[in-house]
């Protein structure tokens, strides 16, 4: 995989590739672009609680994002939507590396009020972009710094602002009407989305979308980084502006194009997922306690923060067959060991609910 193609895995890269390749377009674009960052720029509403001191970009700390592909915004949603795709990358300057971790939807995780579990990307839906970092957060066991949202229409209007993508489709589909041959096919912006958004008809489900909604997010910027790409600046950036959120400022974005440049060189990808289970005759993905430590892990390794042998879990849910409520991980080892800690009780919640009262149901 090229360096161009590394560097822009991922939503956060669509934006980086944007200031760079209109840097290199020249001063004429940059009013242009710093009134988009300006309106897409919102702050989130919360405070890591992994950190005692926020990460500074500027001094080139290793951080993390998460990425999230939002389903509103097509076929005439209006909705707040929940967040249909969702990756968390940690960038190390330093060690010249990047790590993208692919969330299942499906996971079954705590939505922080002391007694609701439910699918991972109903966090958006529950608490907006807030809920989605701390819910994520609190399952990785890392501070989530910053984050970058796009929907459904952003990708659209994306596809059709670059004139279009190429892609090698395995599947022949039709998704909503929208037929989409197998073979080497130019796909538009209406093509492009079912693309992205098709699963029932892909024997891997979830991770097959997964892996082509990487693939399409590369060959957009692919073209955002190419001649024809800088020349339609103007539609790229209307697009992204209609239809992208960040907490990320201009200052943040040039300083990952230039000083964060190395950590693209290498880029490791994994997929966080577990075994599908039926709870209330609703589909879970739920995770194994050591899968779920060793992504941890990886990703405290990237930030540079101390790993853990032990999964630590809340002590409020100590009484549940695992220690989770609704059995939320189960048991994958290998050796017998028992790799759960419980955390410390005067620790401080996630949550506010403290005064929880200890019933083996959960609530969906």
């Amino acid at each position: 995989m090229r360096l161009y193609q590394k560097i822009v895995i991922g939503i956060l890269g669509i934006l980086a590739a944007i200031v760079i390749g209109f840097t290199i377009y020249g001063m004429r674009a940059f009013d242009d672009i710093n009134d988009v960052i300006d309106n897409i720029s919102q702050a989130a509403n919360r405070k890591t609680k992994k950190r005692d001191i926020a990460v500074s970009i500027e001094d080139r700390d290793p951080f993390s994002i998460l990425l999230l592909g939002i389903d509103t915004g097509a076929l005439g949603r209006t909705d707040q939507g929940r967040s249909d795709s969702m990756m968390v990358v940690t960038v190390n300057p330093e060690k010249k590396e990047s790590t993208i971790v692919s969330l299942d939807r499906d996971i079954l995780a705590d939505m922080l009020d002391g007694v609701t579990f439910d699918k991972l990307n109903h966090a958006y839906a529950y608490g907006g972009v807030e809920l989605a970092m701390d819910a994520v957060e609190k399952l990785l066991d890392i501070p989530i710094d910053h984050y970058v949202t796009i929907n459904m229409q952003g990708m659209r209007d994306l596809i059709d602002a670059v004139g279009g993508i190429e892609v090698n489709n395995k599947i022949d589909f039709t998704l909503e009407k929208v037929h989409v041959p197998a073979g080497k096919i130019t796909l538009d912006g209406k093509t492009g989305l079912a693309y992205a958004r098709m699963r029932y008809d892909d024997p891997e489900g979830d991770i097959g979308r997964q892996r082509r909604q990487r693939e399409v997010v590369t060959k957009i910027v692919q073209k955002v980084l190419s001649l024809d790409g800088v020349s339609n600046y103007q539609e790229i950036l209307k697009a992204v502006e209609k239809n992208s959120k960040t907490d990320l400022t201009w200052n943040d974005m040039l300083d990952i194009a230039t000083n964060y440049y190395p950590a693209f060189n290498t880029i490791k990808q994994h997929q966080l997922e577990g075994n599908g289970q039926m709870i209330n005759d609703v589909y879970y993905q739920i995770l194994g306690i050591t899968e779920l430590l060793n992504v941890q892990n990886i990703l405290k390794e990237q930030l540079e923060l101390p790993t853990s042998k032990t999964l630590e879990i809340d002590s409020q849910f100590q009484y549940s067959y695992n220690g989770y409520i609704g059995n939320q991980f189960y048991d994958d080892s290998v050796d017998g060991v028992d790799h759960t800690s419980v955390a410390d009780p005067e620790d401080e919640p996630y949550y506010d609910n403290t005064d929880v009262e200890e019933t083996t149901e959960v609530v969906y």
